[in-house]
């Protein structure tokens, strides 16, 4: 593994706006000293504008003083803009987080997964290929296990049965980001994600999506009846993997024929420790009516409703973090309760 300073570094973060790019500009702001920092987001209405407006605001009042802070509004979808940015800023160590998130929605909008997850990265690669950078580290997903039935996920299984478009294309970025690290020596990470939730989240996700029905007296939809277990992520937690894995790029090195072996590496983030949905809803609930986002006495069961699969999910998803702790000494640790209270208290304060 290579060592890498982030200090006086050059570092473009894209989905700047979303959650889990806003969250990790906003550790770097904390952690590096003397960085640019450029941040790019398209700002879509996939979800409501005003939640990424906040996050940007929020960026914009933190910045520090030793720290360059450049946000452009465009889309990686689209190549004179990002090449624009790697000519003008030649940045050193890229995050790519853009994309087109959410199983059901692949269903429903297929483009805009093949936009932003199929070109936009295929941009971002080829950027890093003619002004080469130090480490790509890019977003995937659990979502790319798919049907398999071994628990817990390891980085070793074969991962050919996507149940999505969406767990395709994430699946894509992976060959893809292989391929560049073999042709071009481009050190490159790939992380996948186990269910990201906390403070101004995506209303997309199941336990924002249930707060917001709750708050307004209508029914949830627990999907399975009940019977999925999912590897919550606290947010916090996938921001100091991201950051870890940012300083340690996969070693530049020849095989025994003399030809460079591809600096590529894949490793899982997840909470290792999968929950199941009802306890999980019981909590949110427990935590809704602590902070006062609903009443004291909200009738909890008469707002449930126990419905089969839907098309698209799985019913399990749990992460073998072994890699992650054997390279980087770290393994998510975050309780369901104390990530749940968070975000709780987080809404209240936002929606009143």
């Amino acid at each position: 593994m290579e060592r890498i300073n982030l200090s006086g570094k050059t570092i473009f973060v894209t989905g700047a706006a979303g959650f889990i790019g806003s969250n990790l500009v906003k550790r770097l702001f904390k952690d590096v000293k003397n960085a640019t920092i450029i941040g790019i987001d398209n700002m879509n209405d996939y979800y409501d504008v005003a939640l990424k407006e906040f996050r940007l605001n929020d960026l914009g009042n933190g910045v520090p003083e030793d720290t360059r802070w450049i946000f452009v509004k465009g889309d990686i979808a689209d190549k004179c803009t990002i090449d624009g940015i790697f000519e003008e800023y030649k940045p050193q160590v890229v995050v790519n987080l853009a994309a087109q998130a959410g199983v059901r929605y692949s269903i429903t909008n297929p483009d805009a997964y093949i936009q932003s997850n199929l070109i936009g990265f295929y941009n971002i690669l080829e950027a890093c290929r003619h002004w080469p950078v130090e480490h790509l580290v890019y977003a995937s997903s659990s979502s790319v296990y798919g049907s398999n039935k071994k628990v817990p996920y390891s980085t070793d299984d074969k991962v050919d049965n996507p149940v999505s478009l969406y767990a395709a294309t994430k699946k894509s970025n992976e060959l893809m980001a292989h391929a560049y690290s073999k042709l071009y020596n481009i050190p490159s990470t790939g992380l996948r994600f186990f269910t990201v939730y906390g403070p101004a989240g995506r209303p997309d996700m199941a336990y924002f999506g249930f707060t917001n029905k709750l708050r307004k007296g209508e029914t949830i939809q627990i999907f399975n009846y009940g019977n999925c277990m999912r590897d919550f992520t606290y947010v916090d937690d996938i921001v100091e993997g991201v950051v870890r894995i940012m300083q340690g790029a996969p070693e530049k090195k020849n095989g025994e024929d003399g030809l460079p072996l591809p600096p590529y590496a894949v490793y899982n983030i997840g909470n290792n420790q999968p929950e199941n949905l009802l306890n999980f809803v019981d909590i949110l609930q427990q935590e809704l009516i602590r902070a006062e986002v609903l009443p004291a006495d909200y009738d909890f069961e008469a707002h449930k409703k126990l419905v089969p699969m839907q098309p698209g999910d799985v019913p399990t998803t749990y992460a073998d973090t072994s890699a992650l702790e054997r390279d980087y000494g770290f393994k998510p640790s975050t309780s369901l309760r104390e990530g749940l209270r968070a975000f709780a208290q987080w809404y209240k304060q936002f929606y009143g």
